[in-house]
């Protein structure tokens, strides 16, 4: 497992994505599962960096695990808690003006990865995806 730490601004996105990549190159991930990889992993990381903590700068722990046939993401903050999985899916036959804000970005992530899990443990967030790879 990898692991990276780095405060909750939108600015570390960069270094956030290119650790992911990193990893994902050593895993022999395609280019098409690392894009997919990467769209969640923004939509996780931004959402944290913008809501998780008030007005403190808080910490974002990202870890990557190869599983054999999966990767597992996991995304680790100590803001407020906040479950996103508990919300319901946003009405894609609507049309983008008649829909309710939020809850598109989750709704990719849940799409585009084999399993999304959240838990709250120990005053963190943990937020995790798998993939798979094989």
């Amino acid at each position: 497992m990898a692991e990276l730490i780095v405060g909750a601004k939108n600015s570390n996105l960069d270094e956030v994505l290119q650790f992911l990549d990193t990893e994902l190159e050593k895993m022999g991930c395609s280019m098409k599962i690392q894009s997919q990889i990467d769209v969640a992993a923004e939509e996780i990381f931004v959402n944290i960096s913008q809501y998780a903590y008030d007005h403190d700068n808080g910490l974002v722990i990202v870890q990557i695990e190869d599983e054999g046939e999966e990767i597992m993401i996991t995304f680790k903050d100590n803001g407020t808690p906040f479950n996103p999985l508990r919300h319901d899916d946003p009405d894609i036959k609507k049309k983008a003006e008649e829909r309710e804000i939020g809850g598109l970005g989750i709704f990719m992530v849940k799409k585009m990865m084999n399993d999304v899990k959240y838990e709250y443990k120990d005053g963190s967030n943990i937020l995790s995806f798998k993939k798979m790879v094989k």
